[in-house]
């Protein structure tokens, strides 16, 4: 792993890396919990699965969510925002190079080292996220879609160039001295999912240097996909390939809010595999789940890791 990302974060609201965390004692889970688990091991014993999951299993690497029970509530900067206005996109730029300043910082936790065990293991067809944190390949998962893109690498909307993210952090730093130690010695920023930042400081924002792509001079933009932009069509393809191929699909830790994570529970479930949603509070694919957990991610798929058999 990237030594650069390990750290801890400080100074923000909603943002605090957390140690490696130990595996999972199941005496240690609630008696209810061991119970679905069971039921959940009985319906994907003997099958390939196609995992995906959500925001709910990085919470534990210390990155917040957007729509858990104890999420902050956010509005997120669309895409048509974005590219309509030079001072929208200073307000991001802004907000993003404190974000990943931070978020550049945090750990895979259990759960995500067990989704690597499981695929090392030949028990999955592959990974969908709909994170772009990195955290899978980081933990050490190769079969991975970044269905959202990934937080570490920008590109130019002009050129269609891509850039690290670092390599940027770097350049905006040089624009703009001091910005990220007055930034955190407000104490008025909250982290978001995406490595966005909300700042009660409109004088501070309003001074940040946006950098503008080196090759051409055009519009640089993190390389994820934002509310009101569409998931490139051959990133959807090949993720309804591995539940195509897979004999259920696993949910862990999305709400499954948006349609792009959605559809491939409505793909699986028309196709008669078994689905199975973990995550805590309501998800959209509730209706169409063949098992529903209310419990910790990390947990259960550490559970799952540790008592699925061999194929």
């Amino acid at each position: 792993m990237d030594q650069q990302r390990r750290g801890v974060g400080i100074g923000l609201t909603g943002f605090a890396s957390l140690p490696a965390a130990n595996p999972v004692n199941p005496a240690a889970l609630p008696a209810e919990d061991l119970e679905g688990l069971e039921k959940v091991l009985a319906l994907l014993t003997g099958k390939r699965l196609a995992l995906l999951t959500g925001a709910g299993l990085s919470t534990d690497s210390g990155i917040p969510d957007y729509r858990g029970p104890d999420a902050v509530p956010r509005s997120p900067m669309t895409y048509q925002e974005f590219v309509r206005e030079p001072a929208n996109r200073q307000r991001y730029w802004a907000r993003n190079h404190i974000g990943w300043s931070h978020l550049r910082h945090a750990d895979p936790n259990h759960g995500h080292r067990a989704v690597a065990e499981m695929e090392r293991r030949g028990l999955l067809t592959g990974l969908i996220t709909q994170n772009v944190d990195r955290l899978h390949e980081d933990a050490g998962s190769i079969n991975v879609i970044d269905l959202h893109g990934r937080f570490d690498q920008v590109v130019c909307l002009d050129c269609r160039r891509t850039y690290s993210r670092r390599l940027l952090a770097g350049v905006l730093s040089e624009l703009n001295p001091g910005f990220l130690e007055r930034a955190t010695a407000s104490g008025l920023v909250e982290m978001a999912p995406d490595a966005d930042a909300t700042v009660d400081d409109a004088e501070l924002i309003s001074s940040f240097v946006v950098a503008a792509c080196p090759a051409c001079g055009g519009t640089l933009k993190p390389d994820f996909v934002y509310f009101g932009e569409n998931v490139p069509k051959v990133r959807v393809g090949a993720a309804y390939a591995m539940v195509d191929g897979a004999g259920a699909l696993l949910v862990a830790g999305s709400s499954l809010t948006v349609m792009s994570g959605l559809r491939f529970v409505r793909h699986a479930a028309r196709a008669d595999k078994p689905v199975v949603i973990i995550n805590r509070g309501e998800t959209r694919g509730d209706p169409h789940a063949t098992l529903k957990l209310h419990t910790g991610v990390s947990e259960s798929l550490t559970w799952l890791a540790a008592e699925l058999p061999d194929l």
